[in-house]
């Protein structure tokens, strides 16, 4: 698994999104790397991990990159975030968790009405097997539709998308059946760490009440909401997502070196 390392300081472990890569995180290794020592992890079968023999599981892969990594906090996107709760329940390696539009339920159900409709993941998964390319532009859309910089923000996943090689078509079908099927509400409530969940107000896939009840299942969650943001607000919001972040590592005795950058 592909894992590049940038920047100084205490250490951040960033897992990115469905059909993605660790460089979608450009926008925060810029303001953060300065501060903190950024592992951008590419998942198997995404970026340059696309060969990578792990496969695309929760424990598995949070056990790669644990074993790959020193204690840190770590971060996840949208589908990443599963994998930053896995390795959060099961290793005191990990300090504390962020989650940017991500929860531990993507589909709704009668006790977690604030999720999409499980039809989604399984609409996407029967289009990308006839429409490849066609299927992902759309998840993009997906991304940002309802953010204030909409535009701005599809740009600049279009541009990422493509930029480490396509991602693999079985992987990314893995990947849908883990934001179909995994619910790891039981585990937040067993965390002894704190927590900072960042929502997009106008997020059309994880609603910002979903991560606002996620929060609350964990002793130490922290919720904060973007009014303007998407999906994807560390894009278009990078300079809050930024200052959330660097005030929670403050805050958990994990704090960014302010004598450099």
């Amino acid at each position: 698994m592909h894992i590049e390392v940038v920047g100084r300081g205490p250490s951040l472990v960033l897992i990115h999104g469905w059909a993605l890569h660790g460089g979608v995180f450009a926008p925060l290794v810029e303001r953060l790397s300065a501060h903190c020592t950024l592992h951008l992890v590419d998942l198997p079968g995404h970026g340059h991990s696309r060969e990578s023999a792990t496969t695309l599981e929760l424990q598995a892969c949070a056990a790669e990159i644990l074993a790959r990594t020193p204690p840190a906090v770590w971060l996840g996107w949208s589908l990443g975030g599963l994998f930053a709760m896995q390795a959060a329940a099961t290793s005191p390696q990990v300090k504390g968790l962020a989650l940017i539009a991500a929860t531990p339920r993507f589909v709704r159900g009668d006790d977690w009405p604030h999720a999409v409709d499980p039809s989604v993941f399984l609409q996407f998964g029967e289009e990308l097997r006839g429409d490849y390319r066609g299927t992902l532009e759309r998840f993009l859309a997906l991304d940002t539709i309802g953010s204030e910089h909409a535009r701005e923000e599809l740009r600049t996943l279009k541009q990422t998308l493509y930029a480490r090689g396509e991602p693999s078509p079985q992987v990314l079908q893995q990947g849908l059946r883990l934001l179909e099927h995994s619910d790891l509400r039981d585990v937040l409530a067993g965390l002894a760490l704190p927590s900072l969940w960042i929502s997009g107000r106008r997020d059309r896939l994880v609603p910002a009440a979903g991560m606002r009840d996620a929060a609350a299942l964990a002793p130490w969650g922290l919720h904060v909401d973007i009014a303007g943001g998407g999906h994807a607000p560390f894009l278009g919001h990078a300079d809050r997502v930024a200052h959330e972040l660097t005030d929670f590592l403050t805050a958990i005795g994990h704090a960014p070196d302010a004598s450099h950058g």
